[in-house]
């Protein structure tokens, strides 16, 4: 895919972040965590191909977790990047380990990361899969109308928050504008449902694992299937967050990053410029 369809939002100097959104998501996941990193680095939060502002590829392409990592680190030599620290959220998650994999990644903070689960959720998350897809044949009017109801309004806010009851919860639905035929999401969802982690990050790259303890999509013993996968990973449990920690507590998301980026000792070069990124 051509990467320069990868819209990106950029501000901040020193050595590079970037941060990576999960399956259905966009870059503005990021909007209260990115400028407390900005402090201290060259964050760049781009939206992944098929999300938010940036396009899909073509139906030939194989979109997968691989296809997502290969693709990213082709952005970042795009943008005059190299071994950025990369943080990522679930699919995101994914993403930025897999970049550690690559040796693309001066450190990896994964967030509720996918590809941690058992055989039962994956088996699971299959069945979900095939139940999007039957969903994206439901008209799109009777679709909202659906995730209107009181029911399914408190269905997303206990999946997707820490706290459900919370003032900031209250607003959450599910976003069905994603359910349509041949849809990114669509596209996605069989890969990251199958999804498996099984690569080795160099123990000179610091990971952290971080899980809401409060994640009810991916539950937090996941974070010890991770760990047995990358020894030399950092856990830590991100008190009273749900599988979108930034949404429930950004400074300690940002915190949490700052730290790995710490640990890589990396030194702070300038800026390199290139393309024009939006301010965050």
């Amino acid at each position: 895919m051509e990467t320069s369809h990868i819209v990106y939002d950029r501000r901040g100097n020193g050595s590079p972040v970037l941060l990576l959104h999960g399956l259905g998501h966009h870059r503005r996941g990021w909007q209260r965590v990115a400028p407390v990193l900005a402090r201290h680095h060259d964050v760049i939060v781009p939206d992944l191909p098929g999300f938010g502002d940036s396009a899909a590829p073509g139906a030939d392409c194989a979109y997968d977790i691989s296809w997502l990592a290969d693709t990213v680190a082709a952005f970042c030599e795009r943008i005059g990047v190299e071994r950025p620290h990369v943080a990522g959220n679930s699919l995101g998650g994914a993403v930025a380990l897999e970049l550690g994999v690559r040796g693309r990644a001066a450190s990896v903070t994964a967030l509720s990361p996918i590809g941690f689960g058992t055989g039962p959720r994956i088996a699971g998350a299959r069945c979900l899969s095939r139940g999007a897809r039957w969903a994206a044949r439901i008209p799109a009017p009777v679709l909202r109308a659906a995730v209107e109801t009181p029911a399914a309004r408190a269905l997303a806010r206990r999946f997707l928050r820490g706290d459900p009851a919370s003032d900031a919860a209250r607003a959450v639905t599910f976003d069905v504008s994603v359910l349509f035929p041949g849809s990114p999401f669509l596209r996605l969802t069989p890969h990251v449902a199958g999804y498996v982690f099984e690569g080795s990050v160099a123990a000179d790259v610091p990971v952290t694992v971080a899980w809401g303890d409060r994640d009810r999509l991916l539950p937090p013993a996941g974070a010890r299937r991770a760990l047995r996968r990358i020894p030399h990973a950092r856990q830590v449990a991100l008190l009273g967050c749900g599988h979108i920690p930034m949404a429930d507590n950004p400074r300690a998301v940002a915190a949490e990053i700052l730290q790995t980026c710490r640990r890589a000792g990396a030194a702070r070069p300038a800026r390199v410029p290139a393309g024009a990124g939006a301010a965050l």
